[in-house]
């Protein structure tokens, strides 16, 4: 009976040290003491593992002091004790980036932006710009330039504004991965990119795109820039001569054929086909292009059994994306596949009801 007591009197002690401990270590942190705030943290996880709070102040402590090493395994020890914390990933992610670890650093960074990191603008600001630069470094690889835009497309939106974040847009849209290019080529249409990004100033974007496809007309990926932005602001028409002015400086563009592709596929699938068909040629691996060459097919309505072959093509490289599923469910029930069509339709509800729910902010 006196060791039980004992016991549980040196727990009561332990949790008051304890106590004590994380009091003096937030204090010496709030009046900025903090070599002294850094030795109590680095006291309370050693004698606490499960401390999250303490890990996540050690982390930061150690991430300013540029010691990214030792900031990166506290924050994956916080991590480890709070699945769902924003915050702790975006400081992890940033860590594994000065650390030159791009693939982890993303993964983390793109799982905090989905948590959302409430109450801290800063930290969600320089998350959206490293997001960005990371994905600049994939290039087309995975869609890097896309998701480089989008990033940086939310900062601009926001109201940030710097040179490196201009010059990051006109990157992303020109597709030019660091450190080529022609500078003044990139800072001319990442200013014309932030315009675009704010709703508020369209017509200026349009006219400024428009001067830049004019200046640079015979520069290889500006037409298809100017062509994107087009597209994505429903001007669809401009956007098809655009793309099709790329294929006259770069023959063998293929997101150029895919932009003329996509266009046409509902409206007129007969000139689409070709530009599906050179597109799964030029990229047979592309998932895109299969879904858009059985999309085409489809809707060209004489050979439901190819389209299908595409579209199956396409879902087995991207068996997240719900396009497809809703492509196959038509596919397949013009086929008289009405078990298969009924799969693929759940399937696209599934997938379509998920991605609305990881809308990211």
């Amino acid at each position: 009976m006196i060791g039980k007591w004992a016991a549980l009197l040196l727990l009561w002690v332990s949790g008051l040290a304890a106590q004590d401990i994380a009091r003096d270590a937030a204090s010496a942190l709030e009046n900025d003491r903090l070599d002294e705030a850094l030795a109590l943290y680095r006291k309370g996880v050693a004698e606490n593992p499960r401390w999250t709070e303490g890990w996540f102040h050690l982390g930061t402590l150690l991430y300013d002091r540029d010691d990214y090493v030792g900031a990166a395994a506290a924050f994956q020890r916080a991590a480890a004790l709070d699945l769902k914390s924003g915050q702790t990933l975006a400081m992890l992610g940033l860590s594994e980036a000065k650390l030159g670890k791009s693939a982890e650093a993303l993964d983390h960074l793109r799982t905090a932006r989905k948590l959302g990191i409430p109450d801290d603008p800063q930290l969600r600001r320089v998350m959206l710009y490293t997001l960005g630069t990371l994905w600049l470094d994939r290039g087309e690889d995975r869609g890097g330039f896309d998701y480089a835009q989008e990033a940086l497309d939310a900062l601009a939106r926001e109201g940030v504004e710097s040179d490196e974040l201009t010059d990051a847009l006109g990157r992303a849209v020109l597709r030019i991965r660091p450190p080529g290019g022609d500078p003044k080529l990139i800072r001319a249409f990442g200013e014309a990119e932030v315009l675009a990004s704010r709703r508020s100033k369209s017509v200026e974007a349009r006219a400024s795109y428009q001067k830049l496809a004019e200046t640079y007309a015979r520069v290889p990926g500006v037409q298809f820039a100017y062509g994107k932005f087009l597209l994505d602001n429903h001007y669809e028409e401009e956007a098809l001569a655009a793309f099709k002015k790329e294929l006259v400086n770069t023959p063998h563009h293929l997101l150029a054929r895919l932009g003329i592709a996509g266009i046409e596929a509902q409206s007129n699938p007969a000139e689409a086909l070709h530009f599906a068909e050179e597109a799964v040629k030029l990229a047979p691996r592309l998932p895109e292009a299969h879904y858009l060459l059985g999309l085409v097919i489809l809707n060209l309505g004489n050979n439901p059994d190819r389209a299908i072959a595409e579209l199956e093509t396409a879902q087995r490289g991207e068996p997240t994306v719900a396009k497809v599923y809703f492509a196959l469910g038509r596919a397949y029930a013009r086929a008289n596949r009405a078990a298969d069509a009924a799969r693929a339709r759940a399937e696209f509800a599934r997938l379509d009801k998920l991605a609305e729910g990881n809308t990211t902010n």
